[in-house]
């Protein structure tokens, strides 16, 4: 039999660039070469599309530097559903048809992958891919609007506020939430330009901080407790599945789970499942596949909350497209649920492939 043709798309033009590359050099690690074919395309910070090396190895953090898309044979991806393939432009050659791809899976995070950019091209072009449609990725990545539509469905999601560039931020409009806030952009990840703040007279900064990634930001009040992620996939009849939740624990210095903390300094420990009762635990999982349902999400997610002491349980986010990197918590968690992470690759191509392109 003919293997499958899988686009592993990744890099990209977010300030999540680097850890979407080592991300992808994971997927493509685990995708059975017996089953799949792979074509690696990485996207550099400036936007260009290139087909890269098949050299996973080349693809991880070394001595506290992440890795970047940089060079190969520039390609692109026509609007066309009767087409449905790479096409490769060499230098003085012109263009060149890579063939068919049947599938794609887009390793992005961020701006123009995981925010429905590239969901709606790859909707244009007929071809199937791995992850939440249009709607549901923007959903996901907008903080504000991944908030309305948790609260909407009945979900506990904290007291917080959406700062807009030029509105008012004086901190005296939010003194209410107490001290410590967080500060962060509506439409970023991996902890990139959050502030927390633990003195009103840094406030200003933090949200000049933000801006410098989106022209909205969100002020959150902290929650005391537990920070606690859940894992979800869509089942073969569509409907989702929670994994074990896990507990993040900072184990040295660092004040909280920055940038730095989950990916350079090593500075986290994990339970999976937390030491939480048993029935925190099923409520977690519970709140997490209501989530994924409220924006209309597929695939998968990653489900953030916090729990506090007294067992509230408070979303924070929904990650549409999670990091997949070999310490990320998303394949950590499935692999403590009875799924490996090849297991947990060929599922998300297979329900890809089931689903089709249409949304």
């Amino acid at each position: 039999m003919a293997r499958i043709r899988v686009a592993v798309v990744y890099g990209g033009r977010s300030s999540e660039h680097g850890i979407s590359v080592v991300s992808a050099g994971s997927v493509i690690a685990a995708l059975d070469p017996e089953k799949y074919e792979v074509v690696p395309v990485g996207i550099t910070p400036f936007g260009s599309w290139v087909l890269t090396e098949d050299e996973p190895a080349t693809m991880r953090i070394t001595e506290r530097t992440v890795p970047e898309v940089q060079k190969g044979t520039a390609v692109v991806l026509p609007a066309d559903p009767t087409a449905r393939a790479l096409v490769a432009l060499e230098p003085g050659e012109g263009a060149r048809v890579l063939g068919t791809v049947d599938v794609v899976f887009p390793v992005l995070h961020g701006r123009f992958g995981e925010d429905g950019t590239i969901q709606g091209m790859l909707e244009m072009a007929g071809i199937p891919y791995v992850g939440a449609s249009v709607f549901a990725s923007a959903a996901g990545m907008d903080k504000e609007f991944t908030k309305k539509l948790a609260a909407a469905a009945g979900l506990d999601v904290g007291q917080w506020a959406v700062i807009r560039r030029g509105q008012q931020v004086a901190p005296v409009a939010y003194q209410d939430f107490g001290l410590p806030v967080f500060v962060k952009p509506a439409r970023a990840g991996s902890s990139v330009g959050i502030t927390k703040v633990s003195d009103w007279a840094a406030f200003p900064d933090a949200v000049d901080e933000a801006f410098d990634y989106d022209s909205k930001a969100l002020v959150e009040a902290a929650v005391t407790g537990h920070e606690v992620e859940c894992g979800v996939l869509e089942d073969v009849d569509g409907s989702p599945i929670a994994s074990l939740p896990a507990e993040i624990r900072l184990v040295s210095g660092h004040d909280w789970y920055d940038f730095d903390a989950k990916y350079l300094d090593d500075a986290c420990e994990f339970d999976i499942p937390p030491d939480l009762p048993a029935a925190v635990i099923e409520q977690l999982r519970r709140a997490a596949c209501t989530a994924f349902t409220a924006i209309d999400c597929a695939g998968l997610a990653r489900v953030d909350f916090f729990v506090t002491h007294a067992g509230r349980v408070v979303l924070n986010e929904v990650n549409t497209m999670p990091g997949f990197t070999p310490i990320s918590m998303f394949p950590r968690m499935w692999e403590a649920s009875g799924i490996s992470y090849p297991e947990l690759v060929d599922r998300l191509v297979q329900s890809a492939l089931r689903r089709g392109p249409a949304r």
